[in-house]
């Protein structure tokens, strides 16, 4: 049987389709019209020799064929990306000072780094995980090139995405209707204390805070260990952790911005964003 050579772009075109959720926003982002984006997938099934896609609700979902595509379009164009980084990163050098949330540290930002040092093995990272206050803190002394941050707490930023808050607890965590609430947040300030306090406000809640911390492992210890509940994003939690929905007021969406210390920035900080953007895009 003869092999079928798979277009590198309609790879790309698909990878950036599934990440944004949908072919129009794939368009709008690579700077095609939709016709041209749905044209693609239609060559590239024909390419495969089967149907990529089948119709779930009013969109497009992946069949099995599809999701089997996928997984090997990311492989090669990881490959790709790093095979061009890495001839163009030769002459790359210096250092970058990079921050982020501590939500970010142990699964996220490992990858990240692991990424840009395979491809720009000359530049010396300084990676900082704090809280997003202290992170500003840091900016605003001239201490970091390139931070992801919770909301919008400087002018200037890029706006990433989106993402739910959400009331955090341990599996099986009993919340009982019209009991007192108990709470385990972070010391304050807290982009996420205020929103869940006012929510359960609104709804007329009662709740005691039963735990602070200074930090993120603190509060998962304290949520596991049944002391209370937490307010995040479903970001890297723990697996004896889970969302709780059920007679809980509903939390606002937060922002994740991306803050970069020059307009212009040097190279080796230019390609560490260029990374940070697509595997943030590619986020759930």
């Amino acid at each position: 049987m003869q092999l079928a050579n798979l277009d590198m772009d309609v790879l790309r075109t698909l990878a950036v389709a599934m990440d944004l959720g949908g072919f129009a926003k794939a368009a709008e982002r690579l700077g095609r019209s939709q016709s041209a984006v749905s044209l693609q997938m239609r060559r590239l099934e024909d390419r495969v020799g089967r149907p990529l896609f089948r119709k779930q609700g009013r969109g497009l979902a992946l069949t099995d064929a599809g999701d089997v595509v996928l997984g090997y379009a990311r492989r090669i164009l990881e490959l790709n990306d790093e095979a061009v980084a890495a001839a163009r990163g030769i002459s790359v050098e210096g250092s970058v000072r990079f921050g982020v949330p501590q939500d970010f540290g142990d699964a996220w930002l490992p990858g990240v780094l692991a990424q840009f040092g395979r491809a720009y093995p000359a530049v010396t990272i300084e990676a900082r995980v704090d809280r997003t206050n202290r992170l500003v803190k840091r900016i605003r002394e001239g201490g970091l090139d390139l931070a992801v941050l919770w909301g919008n707490p400087l002018p200037n930023l890029t706006r990433v995405k989106r993402l739910p808050m959400m009331w955090i607890g341990a599996r099986g965590f009993a919340v009982k209707r019209g009991a007192e609430l108990p709470l385990a947040l972070f010391e304050q300030p807290c982009m996420f204390r205020p929103p869940g306090i006012e929510a359960l406000e609104r709804a007329r809640r009662p709740w005691r805070l039963a735990f602070t911390s200074p930090s993120l492992s603190g509060l998962w210890a304290a949520a596991s260990a049944g002391l209370g509940i937490t307010i995040r994003t479903p970001l890297g939690l723990p697996s004896q952790l889970a969302p709780l929905g059920r007679d809980l007021p509903k939390l606002p969406d937060i922002a994740l911005s991306l803050y970069t210390a020059q307009a212009s920035p040097a190279p080796a900080v230019a390609r560490l964003r260029e990374i940070v953007l697509d595997e943030l895009a590619r986020m759930a």
